[in-house]
This record gives structure tokens, C-alpha cells and sequence, in this order.
């Protein structure tokens, strides 16, 4: 396993499992959802994550493959647009 700290990522994962929690007990948030999402965006942060991240792949084989290729493709496309970006703000 790999950590790769990230202050935004902890603070995007704990804002998301807070909001599961709420989720749980309000009935117009999906609580499960939030929290795995959660769980997803510390996977690199924290061991406890990355289990949590092993059994839900155990569970639901094909989910994690998928949402890992959504995220690097959300990543190449961010790093696409951020190039694009500094080089319009280069040629000013």
C-alpha cells in the first residue's frame, strides 16, 4: 500500500464520512453512499481506508476497477485543463 498525503484529500474524505453519518440518520441523504465515497477518497490516506476499500471491492468486485478509471480520467482531464489554462495565461 501506498500513502500519498494530501491535506485536501483528508479534508474532502472526512467531509464525506461526516456527511454519511448524517446520512444514516436523515432520510434524505444516502449515508452509505457518502461514506463510500468517503472511504475512497482516503484509501491512499489511512490503512484503516484501504481495508475498508479491500472488503468493499471484496463485495462488489467490479465497482472499485470502475470508479478508479473514472478517477483517472476526472485526473487527466483536470491536468488537461490546467495546462490549457497556464498556456493561455502564458501567451498574455
Amino acid at each position: 500500500m501506498e500513502f500519498r498525503p494530501s491535506r485536501k484529500r483528508k479534508a474532502l474524505g472526512i467531509g464525506l464520512l461526516v456527511l454519511g453519518v448524517i446520512g444514516l440518520v436523515l432520510p434524505f441523504l444516502q449515508g452509505f453512499l457518502f461514506l463510500a465515497l468517503g472511504t475512497f477518497v482516503l484509501r491512499h490516506q489511512y490503512a484503516w481506508a484501504h481495508r475498508g476499500m479491500e472488503w468493499i471491492h471484496g463485495r462488489w468486485p467490479s465497482v472499485v476497477p470502475a470508479i478508479e478509471a473514472r478517477e483517472a480520467r476526472a485526473l487527466a482531464w483536470s491536468d488537461r485543463q490546467i495546462a490549457r489554462v497556464r498556456g493561455l495565461v502564458g501567451r498574455g
